[in-house]
């Protein structure tokens, strides 16, 4: 049997030969079409169906030049129906109208083709629209479509024929082109979107409106090009189909194509969305079983919150609830990235900024999925975010008491020194639709600000116009507080407020707003919490209290008048008196503002820019604020029911704080001193600290104490530790050492390494009980000429020998003293002093702990000589360890080191230790 016949049509050199003779580019052109286009019809259906879904058959189309032919015939076909109108073909530029004259001849005979059939043109349109379609696909095609000036030919035919194939395989060659910028560009210039705008409301083929949503989604491929869309109306027929219940194929495309325009989300986006009726649809559609569909819809009213206009209507819908379960279950144990998770975040924030959508959120578990957000490290980047998003619950008590019970407060004060967050900054038509904008003839009031500004006058926020700026926001730049006065409340008398606190919080009505930064929403709520009438225990903490010290003193500039404000609030209002107590934050405040000794920088000082002034003067008003309230009658009864009813760690905490802000001698020695406060206090440095600064703390109030102590009652006279020694007395005791002594010695005393020191009997005899017995009563050594001396070196029996011969202050008393920078331990000045206490030689011992002192605790030495002393177990050294660490003009740090070496020292056996103490703070040591 003979094989079959191949058919022209399978040569790819024959169809593109008829494609080029119908285009009017080889020797066909002029033909009848009776006679000519059937064979054309041919070529164009092997094109589309054969050649070009071949395995590279675009690249060999494109490569043999059937692209150039292909859009002369779609230009001559363009051309043969009706003109362009040219107010709806939009205004192409130059370069794009040149673009489309410039391949082949162009004859002017290429206005309109021969008499033809209708339905044969549109069948060869429809074909040839295919083939470019299927050709556009690829990326080297879509380029030579571009240069041969493609693009217009394509609007001129979606604006003249308006058959729905003919449309639907035009939108699919655009939305083709459309995958490169290049395209895209030309495309909008071209004047399409209007086109396809109009073809999207009068098509009913589900075919071809879904080739018009992709081509409309393909060319928002840029923030310019999305809102010359939705500044088309472009925006608003996408929401009407969605609305109209469409098949789920063209569901998926427009929710696909909305979600590309809503990028971003311009105020024509928002509005003809919300105009269309998409909101309901897209809620709706957020449970959808497909998910590519049901994320699709929530990302889209995510997007669509960055506008304040539709918040409100989006919450009626609502997507509040849609929103926050989205991002509960992205962020439950089988959830998504944070990255798929900040869209989420950024729009329930956004949600916050209308009072309806905030009551909404609370109800539906917003409040705790937010305070989840800021006590999750890996979402530290969204915290700034979250913080401006909560000052909108600034005035609900409700949501502030329920934000303080899931502990916001030491959240907050965590935020004031944390880093910036990296999320962008909001335009403003995000900001708060409560108050809606008001357009005038005049200039224009940003936002809400006319109708705000009123309120603000009325409720005494300002005190006229001039006060605000229109370019206020709450989440920009906050309103001055209501009420500068430390005055805690209006049943309690107006306190005395320092100059230097007026001086800081007061901010006057005349001059600029106050710095609103990072730190602005954290410090706008901590405010509002700082005005409850019992604050303290939220804010009286010590995370809170460390987080608004780290942020007064680490602000790289002036840090926010408003964070001065909320502390002189907290220690002028009378229910905060306790909590200061308890918490430690007056020795805190202390410590920090006037020491400059942070948690941080204990016990090994950190590198921080130089203590100013300006804080220790705050720490003193702050003091003397507390002071005022301790000294009240309510601050006595406060004080002495913890010091007397309290638990073990309040009575010492009250017991430290009381030196810091009572100076009532009275009051602070009726606590301390006869009920006991100072035992409590001493008693507690042995046992597990409760504050880091513990040590600091109580080493800083005890030598307050003994200041207060020192000035109201006669010191006991103690000689003055000093480094440098008194001028040498003569020495009785080295004439017996020369080659002539005189007297002549009657004794030798002999040491274990055999070294024989001469010595006087009488005088040995008189200087000690021991050697009046050993010498001159009835042992074997009365009659002895060489006396031994056991378990005694040469260093240690030196001032022995000189102090049993009438040696005072000669000196001899230093040599056995190791120097400061070794040992004393198992030193010649322990076994010294050994002796000393062996020979019933008492002078001598306080010869030698006098000149341990001299040597060990001098104005120069450091904390750890301290400890060293006291190793050695002596009670007069320990009164020297105790009075240098608590001397005045001590510097705070080394007192405190050497507070911690005398305990540490002290271990098991801290009895004697607290005695000591007790003694030296009340001038009582002997």
């Amino acid at each position: 049997m003979a094989a079959a016949r191949p058919a022209l049509t399978d040569s790819l050199s024959f169809c593109l030969a008829q494609l080029t003779a119908a285009a009017g580019e080889g020797p066909g052109w002029g033909k009848d079409p009776a006679t000519n286009e059937t064979p054309l019809g041919r070529a164009l259906l092997a094109l589309r169906t054969r050649h070009i879904k071949a395995a590279e058959g675009i690249e060999r189309f494109r490569a043999r030049g059937g692209l150039r032919p292909l859009l002369s015939l779609l230009r001559r076909t363009a051309a043969a129906g009706p003109a362009p109108s040219p107010a709806g073909s939009g205004s192409a530029p130059s370069s794009v109208a040149s673009a489309g004259s410039s391949p082949g001849p162009a004859p002017a005979a290429e206005s309109s083709l021969p008499p033809s059939s209708p339905v044969r043109l549109r069948k060869t349109l429809d074909l040839a629209l295919s083939i470019l379609a299927n050709c556009c696909t690829e990326g080297a095609c879509r380029a030579e479509v571009r240069r041969l000036g493609g693009i217009l030919p394509l609007v001129t035919i979606l604006q003249c024929v308006k058959t729905d194939s003919i449309q639907n395989r035009t939108a699919r060659a655009l939305g083709n082109l459309a995958m490169e910028a290049e395209s895209c560009r030309d495309i909008h210039s071209a004047g399409a979107v209007p086109f396809l705008v109009e073809s999207l409301t009068a098509c009913q083929d589900s075919q071809c409106l879904q080739s018009i949503v992709r081509a409309l989604r393909n060319l928002a491929d840029s923030p310019q090009h999305r809102l010359a869309l939705a500044q088309q109306g472009a925006v608003r027929p996408l929401a009407e189909l969605l609305a109209t219940a469409p098949d789920p194929a063209l569901t998926s495309a427009l929710v696909r194509a909305l979600l590309e325009l809503s990028r971003g989300c311009s105020r024509a986006c928002a509005e003809q969305l919300s105009l269309g009726g998409g909101l309901g649809p897209l809620v709706s559609l957020a449970s959808h079983p497909k998910r590519a569909i049901r994320e699709a819809a929530i990302l889209i009213l995510a997007n669509l919150c960055a506008q304040g206009l539709v918040r409100p209507a989006l919450g009626n819908a609502g997507g509040v609830e849609v929103l926050l379960g989205e991002l509960r279950r992205r962020r439950g144990p089988s959830g998504t990235s944070s990255a798929s998770q900040q869209p989420l975040v950024r729009a329930v924030c956004l949600l916050c900024r209308e009072a309806i959508n905030r009551a909404r959120l609370r109800d539906a578990g917003g409040l705790e999925l937010l305070m989840g957000l800021l006590q999750d490290p890996g979402a530290s980047a969204w915290h700034p975010r979250v913080v401006a998003a909560l000052v909108g619950f600034l005035y609900d008590t409700g949501a502030l008491g329920k934000l303080q019970a899931l502990g916001l407060v030491p959240l907050l004060a965590r935020q004031l020194c944390g880093e910036a967050g990296e999320e962008e900054e909001e335009g403003i038509e995000a900001a708060s639709w409560d108050f809606p904008e008001e357009r005038t003839p005049g200039q224009t009031e940003a936002g809400s600000f006319r109708s705000l500004r009123l309120w603000l006058i009325s409720e005494g926020y300002a005190a006229g116009p001039g006060d605000i700026s229109p370019d206020w926001s709450p989440e920009r730049c906050p309103m001055p507080e209501p009420s500068e006065s430390v005055s805690p409340t209006p049943g309690q008398p107006s306190m005395s407020t320092p100059r230097t606190l007026r001086k800081l919080a007061r901010v006057p009505a005349a001059t600029a707003e106050e710095p609103w930064g990072q730190e602005g929403p954290a410090l706008l709520l901590l405010s509002r919490f700082s005005q409850a009438p019992d604050p303290s225990g939220a804010l009286v903490t010590g995370p809170a209290l460390c987080g608004l010290l780290a942020y007064v003193t680490g602000a790289p500039g002036p840090p926010n008048p408003r964070a001065l404000r909320i502390l002189a609030r907290l220690t002028c209002n009378p229910a905060c008196l306790e909590a200061f107590v308890r918490s430690y934050g007056a020795a805190l405040l202390r410590a920090w503002l006037i020491f400059g000794v942070s948690p941080d920088d204990w016990p090994v000082a950190c590198a921080r820019p130089a203590h100013r002034s300006q804080h220790r003067e705050l720490g003193e008003m702050l003091l003397q604020n507390l002071t005022v309230q301790a000294e009240s009658p309510f601050g006595v009864g406060a004080l002495t029911h913890l010091l007397l009813s309290g638990s073990p760690e309040d009575r010492v905490a009250c017991a430290l704080t009381l030196p810091f802000i009572c100076r009532k001698p009275t009051l602070w020695r009726r606590l301390l001193l006869d009920q006991g406060g100072l035992r409590h206090l001493l008693a507690a440095l042995t046992q597990p600290a409760p504050h880091p600064l513990f040590l600091f703390f109580a080493a800083d109030s005890l030598s307050c104490l003994r200041a207060l102590v020192s000035s109201t009652v006669s010191p006991v006279l103690v000689p003055a530790t000093s480094s440098k020694l008194d001028p040498p007395s003569p020495c009785l005791y080295e004439p017996l050492l020369g080659p002539a002594p005189l007297p002549a010695p009657d004794l030798h005393f002999v040491l274990d390494s055999g070294l024989r020191l001469p010595a006087q009997r009488a005088a040995s005899a008189a200087a000690s009980p021991f050697f009046r017995a050993l010498l001159s009563g009835s042992f074997a050594e009365a009659q002895m000429d060489l006396v031994p001396l056991r378990g005694l070196s040469s260093s240690a029996a030196w001032p022995v020998l000189h102090h049993l011969h009438g040696c005072r202050g000669c000196g001899a008393a230093l040599r056995p003293i190791p120097p400061p920078d070794q040992p004393l331990l198992g030193s010649k000045a322990e076994e010294a002093l050994e002796a000393a206490g062996r020979f019933l030689l008492p002078a001598l011992e306080e010869e030698l702990e006098v000149a341990v002192a001299r040597i060990y605790l001098g104005p120069q030495s450091g904390p750890e000589s301290v400890s060293e002393v006291l190793r050695l177990g002596r009670p007069r050294l320990a009164v020297h360890c105790a009075r240098w660490t608590l001397r005045p003009g001590q510097c705070p740090r080394k007192r405190a080191l050497a507070l911690m070496g005398l305990v540490e020292a002290a271990g098991e056996e801290a009895g004697p230790l607290t005695d000591t103490l007790l003694a030296v703070v009340t001038e009582t040591e002997s």
